[in-house]
């Protein structure tokens, strides 16, 4: 084909345009992201179908969790659809309407999930300790590192180092991704050792079905991970092409 003929789409070109190659990892990480949450969706749904021996639904079972933990944590229902979360603030675990008042499998595995950060907090892990503390700064720089990396290009000579900072600054939302993933990771962990170990499912098809649940969002997090730091490396690229002008 003829555009095949255009050096801006060569190896040549490409590779002397980082910029362009980062700019497809950022369109090819999107496409991922956009699976990878489809796949949350339809795993859930999937396994939604599946009721837990047990008979108790996932909000009872988070409250006999955290008993057992020995945690004052109060679960609550909260409106929309896997917004689930634990806020150590409001000392409060929030189920989502799909998984508060359900007896599957799933919606058990996100309740212990949410149940793992909470053993997280009160025991005092690092890694969770080291991700709020980062959090402040983290929103700070993904709102409005884009606005000094790009505003410095009309700063002159000055703006390069006023882009440098809106670098800086999105680097800590890179390094509370890359922190959250296994934070992530070892919450799903402690879901599904509290769930087999309190007899809450079952070995076998349940355990199975839970730690897939939890495997697929796990994935989205590995995502974002990749996603921040396309974005840092995309921002990184933009400042120092603002310094060569």
């Amino acid at each position: 084909m003829t555009v095949l003929t255009y050096s801006y789409y060569s190896s040549r070109g490409l590779s002397e345009s980082p910029g362009m190659l980062l700019l497809l990892a950022a369109i090819a990480i999107m496409i991922v992201g956009m699976i990878a949450q489809a796949r949350v969706t339809s795993t859930f749904q999937k396994y939604s179908g599946l009721r837990c021996s047990s008979g108790m639904s996932a909000s009872e079972i988070a409250r006999r969790l955290l008993e057992m933990n020995g945690s004052n944590v109060r679960v609550r229902q909260i409106s929309g659809s896997l917004t689930d979360n634990f806020s150590p603030k409001a000392g409060c675990v929030s189920l989502s309407e799909a998984v508060y008042s359900s007896q599957s499998v799933a919606a058990i595995a996100v309740a212990a999930h949410e149940c793992g950060h909470v053993m997280q907090y009160e025991e005092g892990w690092a890694a969770i300790k080291f991700r709020n503390f980062l959090l402040p700064a983290a929103n700070f720089g993904s709102r409005f590192s884009y606005i000094l990396v790009i505003g410095g290009l009309f700063l002159g000579a000055f703006g390069y180092y006023v882009s440098l900072v809106g670098v800086v600054l999105f680097g800590f939302a890179l390094v509370f991704q890359l922190v959250t993933l296994p934070v992530e990771l070892d919450a799903s962990r402690r879901a599904l050792d509290m769930l087999a170990s309190a007899g809450f499912i079952t070995r076998g098809e349940e355990e199975s079905a839970a730690r897939k649940v939890l495997r697929a969002a796990a994935f989205t997090y590995l995502v974002a991970a990749l996603s921040a730091a396309v974005s840092f490396l995309r921002l990184l690229s933009i400042a120092n092409s603002g310094r060569r002008r």
